[in-house]
This record gives C-alpha cells, sequence and structure tokens, in this order.
C-alpha cells in the first residue's frame, strides 16, 4: 500500500503512527514533492469512489487564487479540477491511502486507516 503525505501534518503522522502499530508494509509518497500525474490522480479518484473536488483543499491560498470554490461541480468540469490538482499538489486532501487490491481511503480518521488494513 502506498500512503501520500505531507510530514508537517498531523492527521498524516497520526496515520503513519497507527500503520507502524499495526505492522502494516506500505510506501510513503510526499506529494508536495512527487506530485501526482493527471492520470494518478484519475486512478486515485476511481479508487475512493470520489470526484476530485471531494479531494480538494478549498481552504488553501492556492484555491482562492484559482477561485477554486466556484468552479462547477460537474462531470463536464472534472478534468479541470484534476489538472489544478496535478498542478498545485497542495490542494490535495491528505493523507490518501492506496490499498494494494485496488481500494483506497481518505485516511482522515484512525477508522478509514483501519478499513485497509488486512
Amino acid at each position: 500500500m502506498e500512503i501520500w503525505i505531507n510530514p508537517a501534518c498531523s492527521k498524516c503522522q497520526s496515520a503513519l503512527s497507527l500503520l507502524d502499530a499495526e505492522e502494516a508494509r506500505y510506501t510513503v509518497r510526499h506529494y508536495l514533492e512527487d506530485p501526482p500525474t493527471v492520470a494518478e490522480l484519475e486512478e486515485v479518484l476511481q479508487r475512493l469512489g470520489l470526484e476530485p473536488w471531494d479531494i480538494a483543499r478549498t481552504g488553501e491560498p492556492a484555491a482562492t487564487d484559482l477561485g477554486l470554490t466556484s468552479w462547477p461541480r460537474e462531470t463536464a468540469h472534472r478534468s479541470r479540477w484534476i489538472e489544478a490538482l496535478a498542478a498545485r499538489p497542495v490542494l490535495i486532501q491528505r493523507p490518501i491511502i492506496t490499498a494494494d487490491e485496488g481500494t483506497g481511503v481518505m485516511a482522515r480518521t484512525p477508522e478509514s486507516v483501519r478499513s485497509v488494513l488486512p
């Protein structure tokens, strides 16, 4: 499994601590330093069962600069959102875990982290 984190994020630190406590095998991706591509975001969104606006951090200054909160949240505008997230990874909610069996979760709670453990 892979977990996308920002090391400065307390929820990311909590998720890593829980994975370590459960002796889970995982790979860390510092997504701000190694941003996901559009294709990777598409795959992650499919695994999560979410839309790009569902994982967007709309309170970030970069979101304000783009006027992100006023963007339509409709399928016709999906690619615009994904391209913005790929170009500005700070806009991606964290942590995100992609599990080996093809699922994924927004790992913001202990319950969501546990949901991908065997």
